[in-house]
């Protein structure tokens, strides 16, 4: 190749750089729904252990907190900001309200393509018929 193929090194790199952006530009504005949760129709408290935004966004955060607290410092008990206690129980706290792993759980950790490890220590609950 000589240096005055600059045509055919420009054209080659447009042609490269379409194909490999070609996954990113033909999908913009096709974002999947986002998922509808089903929220219990009995729950057990009346509002949950911290404000809904928190939890949206950093639910594990806490849940790693909790897990720390309870099994490396023997903490059991979790006091909100609004002075509120909670045990630090995925199972017997959080569960007990949102009983359905698949309904709630399920549907945003699929839509975010990512996998909890909270089963690997902890039993899935049995869905509710």
């Amino acid at each position: 190749m000589k240096l005055y193929d600059g045509g055919k090194i420009i054209t080659g790199l447009v042609i490269f750089l379409l194909i490999f952006t070609f996954p990113f530009w033909s999908s913009l504005g096709k974002a999947a729904p986002t998922p509808k949760l089903v929220l219990p129709a009995k729950t057990v408290a009346k509002q949950c252990v911290t404000a809904t935004p928190y939890m949206r966004a950093s639910h594990m955060k806490l849940l790693n907190d909790w897990r720390d607290a309870v099994v490396r410092d023997g903490l059991r008990v979790y006091v909100a900001d609004d002075g509120k206690h909670f045990n630090m129980s995925l199972t017997n706290t959080c569960l007990s309200c949102h009983d359905s792993k698949e309904k709630f759980c399920d549907q945003c950790h699929n839509y975010l393509a990512v996998a909890p490890f909270c089963w690997e220590c902890h039993l899935v609950p049995k869905e509710k018929k």
